[in-house]
C-alpha cells in the first residue's frame, strides 16, 4: 500500500490500475451510491405510514371503517385504489423523469443529474409534510418520483464508470446497500412516528429530507466521471477526475486514451441514442437491460417492502408488531447486500441470479400453503401466532435471497453491459422499465391479494421460475471484464452472437484471460 491506494497486480501493465482501490474512489462512490438511500427510504416509509391510524383517518377514512367490522376479510382489508395511488404515484413520475434524465445527462453530466434529482426530491418532501388533503399529498409524491427517477438513472452508471474494473460489482452493490439501508432507516423512523400521535406520519415523511440533503450537498463536492466529461469535450477535467480516483501513482494515460478512443468510435451515435439502441446490434443490450429491472419487480420484493406492515396487520399483528416485523425484514435485506458485495466479484453475477431465484421460489410456495391453510379463501379466520412468525421468517429468507441477487444485480449488470454510445438512454430505459412494473404492481397488488388470495404467492413464484430460467439461458458472465471490452461477451454466446458484430472473436478466451488476471491470490 502506498499513497493511499490498495493495489492488486496484474500481468498487463496497461491495466495495472484495474484492481487499485484509492481512498478517493471509495469516498466518491459512497457519495454517489447514497442516492439509493433516498429511494430506499421512500420505499420503506410508504408502507409504514399507511399502517398508521391518524394517516388513514385523514386521507383514507374508508379503511378504518373496514377494520372496525366484526369479521373483515383479511385479504381485502386494505383494498383501496386511492391508498395504492399514494404508493404508486411516485413510480409513474419516476418513469417519465428517468427517460428525460437519459437526455439531460449528456448536457449536465452524471453529477449534475444527481444534484437536480436531489433538489426536486427535497421540494416533494416539503409538500408531503405540509399536505392537508389527498391531491397535495399526491403532488408531493409525484415530485419525489421525479427526483428518484433522476438519481436512479445517474448513480449506478456513475459508480460503474468510477470503480476499478476488478471490484466494479462490489462498488456498484453499494447502491443497493444504501437502498436497503434507507428502507431499514424508514421502518425504524416509522416505529418512532407511530408513537407521536396525530402528526407522527408528518415526522416520518419529513425525515426523507435528511438523506436527500446529504446526497445533494455531497454531490457538489465530487467530480463527474471521466467518460461523462469526455463526452462533453472536457478532456483536462477528465484527466483530473481519473487521476483522483485511480491515484497519482497510477499510469492513467492508457485508460484515458482507451476512453477517448471508445468515445470517438461512439460519437456518431450519441446524437440519437434512443434510436440507436433499437438497432439490431444492440438487441442483447436492450433485451437484458429491459428484462432484468422488469423481472426484479416480479419477484414481489417491493410489494413486500411497500406493504409489509399492512400485510403483517392483515394476519393479525398490532400496529407496533407489524412495524417491528418490517424492521426485521429490512434489516435482513440490508445485511444480505454485504454478502453480495463479497460474492459478486468472486463467484460472478450468474450464480447469484440462479441461487437467489431458487431460494425465493421455494419460500413463495411455502407461503402460499400457509396462507391457504390459515385463511383459506374466505379470509375471515385468524392467523395463529406460530404461523405469523413462520410467515415473517419466510419473508426474511426471501428478502435475503433478493438482497444478494436480484437487488444489487439489477443496478450492476445493465450499467456495465451498455456501450458508451447508448449508456444514458439504456440506463433510462432500465429505470423506466423498473418504475413501470413497480407502478403496475404497487397499484394492483392489494386488489390482486383480495381477488387471488393466497394464490398471489404462486403468481410470484411462477414469475421467479421464468426469470431464473431466462438468466440461466441468456445472461453471459460479466465478472472482471473492463467496460471497453464488454461487447465481446455477446460474441461467443449461443444465442446473442447472431445479433452482434465480429462473431469471430472468442468470448471463452477472453473470459479465461480475465480469470487468470483476477486470480484469488490477488486480494486487497
Amino acid at each position: 500500500m502506498a499513497g493511499g491506494t490498495f493495489a492488486t497486480q496484474g500481468s498487463d501493465p496497461r491495466h495495472a490500475a484495474d484492481g487499485t482501490i484509492t481512498r478517493s474512489v471509495v469516498i466518491i462512490c459512497i457519495v454517489a451510491a447514497s442516492a439509493g438511500l433516498i429511494f430506499g427510504y421512500d420505499v420503506g416509509i410508504s408502507g409504514g405510514v399507511t399502517a398508521m391510524p391518524p394517516f388513514l383517518e385523514k386521507f383514507f377514512p374508508s379503511i378504518p371503517k373496514k377494520m372496525a367490522q366484526a369479521k373483515p376479510n383479511q385479504y381485502c382489508l386494505f383494498d383501496s385504489q386511492s391508498l395504492t395511488a399514494f404508493t404508486s404515484s411516485l413510480y409513474i413520475s419516476g418513469l417519465v423523469s428517468s427517460l428525460i434524465a437519459g437526455r439531460v445527462t449528456t448536457t449536465t453530466g452524471r453529477r449534475g443529474i444527481l444534484i437536480i434529482g436531489g433538489i426536486i426530491f427535497l421540494i416533494g418532501t416539503i409538500l408531503g409534510v405540509a399536505a392537508v388533503n389527498l391531491p397535495m399529498l399526491l403532488l408531493g409524491r409525484l415530485l419525489l418520483g421525479f427526483g428518484v427517477g433522476f438519481t436512479n438513472q445517474a448513480a449506478p452508471i456513475y459508480v460503474t464508470e468510477m470503480a476499478p474494473p476488478k471490484w466494479r460489482g462490489a462498488f456498484t452493490t453499494a447502491f443497493q446497500s444504501f437502498l436497503s439501508g434507507g428502507a431499514l432507516l424508514a421502518t425504524i423512523i416509522n416505529w418512532f412516528g407511530s408513537k407521536m400521535g396525530e402528526n407522527g406520519w408528518r415526522f416520518s415523511l419529513g425525515c426523507a429530507g435528511i438523506p436527500a440533503l446529504i446526497m445533494t450537498v455531497g454531490a457538489f463536492f465530487i467530480p463527474d466521471t471521466p467518460s461523462s466529461l469526455i463526452q462533453r469535450g472536457q478532456l483536462q477535467k477528465a484527466r483530473q477526475s481519473l487521476n483522483q480516483v485511480r491515484g497519482v501513482e497510477s499510469d492513467t494515460e492508457a485508460e484515458l486514451n482507451d476512453l477517448i478512443s471508445h468515445h470517438e468510435a461512439a460519437k456518431a451515435a450519441t446524437k440519437q441514442p434512443y434510436k440507436t439502441i433499437i438497432q439490431r446490434k444492440y438487441r442483447p443490450h436492450l433485451v437484458i437491460t429491459t428484462a432484468i429491472p422488469t423481472f426484479q419487480q416480479l419477484t414481489g420484493i417491493n410489494i413486500v417492502a411497500f406493504y409489509a406492515p399492512v400485510l403483517f396487520r392483515s394476519i393479525g399483528l398490532s400496529v407496533d408488531g407489524s412495524l417491528v416485523g418490517a424492521i426485521i425484514l429490512n434489516f435482513i435485506n440490508f445485511s444480505s447486500t454485504f454478502v453480495s458485495a463479497y460474492s459478486v466479484d468472486r463467484f460472478g453475477r450468474r450464480l447469484l441470479f440462479l441461487e437467489g431465484g431458487v431460494q425465493m421460489i421455494l419460500c413463495q410456495f411455502v407461503l402460499a400453503y400457509i396462507f391457504s391453510a390459515e385463511l383459506g379463501t374466505a379470509g375471515t379466520a385468524n392467523f395463529s401466532k406460530g404461523s405469523a412468525i413462520l410467515v415473517l421468517v419466510l419473508m426474511c429468507i426471501i428478502s435475503a435471497g433478493f438482497g444478494w441477487s436480484w437487488g444489487p444485480l439489477t443496478w450492476i449488470v445493465p450499467s456495465e453491459i451498455l456501450p458508451l454510445e447508448v449508456r444514458p438512454a439504456g440506463q433510462g430505459i432500465c429505470i423506466a422499465s423498473n418504475f413501470l412494473m413497480t407502478f403496475i404492481l404497487s397499484q394492483a397488488f392489494l386488489s390482486i391479494l383480495c381477488k387471488m388470495k393466497y394464490g398471489v404467492f404462486l403468481f410470484y413464484a411462477g414469475w421467479v421460475l421464468i426469470m431464473t430460467a431466462f438468466m440461466g439461458l441468456f445472461m453471459p458472465e460479466t465478472k472482471g471484464i473492463r467496460l471497453e471490452e464488454m461487447d465481446k461477451i455477446w460474441q461467443g454466446h449461443w444465442f446473442w452472437y447472431r445479433f452482434v458484430e465480429d462473431p469471430s472473436l472468442n468470448y471463452a478466451n477472453m473470459i479465461d484471460g480475465n480469470q487468470n488476471h483476477n486470480q484469488p491470490g490477488h486480494s486487497l
